[in-house]
């Protein structure tokens, strides 16, 4: 048997991957964080199905009942939130089940901030506008950033930002932020993208945290800042599709 870390997408069930459907459909233990999900993902789950919400566990937890699932012969589906590859703890656990000799693969999901421009109708890369999408988040009651990941020095490149995890504290990046981007720069949060209870709200960084206070956020939200954002954005033509592009080495074609 092998553990599979699936990635849930944003919350809206029908934004699961057909290979994480198919994974749910067979799972004997699904392992998941209550707090970030729609219920309804757990639809696609068999009846009879043990589920292990996450909440209110720890690390060394969560991988006890994953090992002992697993060595009991139980398929197990281990959902995170959002892609597998962004801020899910699947370093710390892929690396604890090394440890016990338990193998695992990964399947990727719709990441939150994906769900978040879909939503917005924004393309995070505009030609000529910016063409770098920054994904980072930032300390407060949580793990060190690494030296040489300030936000300062993102935001120094004006590509598009992408925050998670910083929603409380929306008012004290505003400000830093504004700096460098201006405080007239457009900025978007989504908050619960995908789900019944999203929310969106659109502004600059000079009035956004009015915005998120007023709608009492603090959790299970994304913050997107740069030009790309701006709602009247008006960017060149992307070269791909030009049509003085040369397309006869694509085609094959010798000259």
């Amino acid at each position: 048997m092998t553990v599979h870390f699936v990635g849930a997408g944003p919350g809206a069930a029908d934004l699961l991957t057909l290979r994480a459907v198919a994974l749910l459909n067979v799972a004997d233990v699904c392992v998941y964080a209550g707090t970030y999900l729609d219920h309804a993902v757990l639809s696609h789950c068999p009846e009879g199905v043990q589920l292990v919400d996450t909440q209110d566990l720890d690390l060394d937890q969560i991988i006890a009942r994953i090992v002992n699932a697993h060595a009991a012969g139980l398929e197990v589906v281990r959902l995170c939130s959002g892609d597998p590859s962004v801020y899910s703890a699947l370093h710390e656990q892929a690396r604890r089940l090394d440890a016990h000799g338990v193998p695992w693969d990964v399947t990727p999901g719709v990441p939150a901030y994906a769900a978040a421009a879909a939503r917005l109708g924004a393309e995070l890369t505009v030609p000529e506008v910016v063409q770098s999408v920054v994904l980072t988040r930032t300390q407060a009651r949580s793990t060190a950033m690494p030296d040489g990941e300030a936000l300062a020095g993102f935001a120094a490149t004006g590509a598009t930002l992408v925050l998670h995890l910083a929603i409380t504290r929306t008012r004290a990046l505003a400000a830093e932020l504004a700096e460098s981007y201006g405080a007239d720069c457009p900025v978007a949060v989504v908050g619960n993208a995908s789900r019944p209870t999203e929310v969106v709200l659109r502004g600059t960084l000079g009035d956004i945290a009015d915005q998120v206070e007023a709608a009492g956020l603090r959790q299970a939200a994304v913050i997107l800042v740069g030009k790309a954002l701006a709602e009247d954005v008006r960017g060149g033509e992307s070269y791909l599709y030009d049509p003085a592009r040369d397309r006869s080495a694509k085609r094959g074609v010798q000259t």
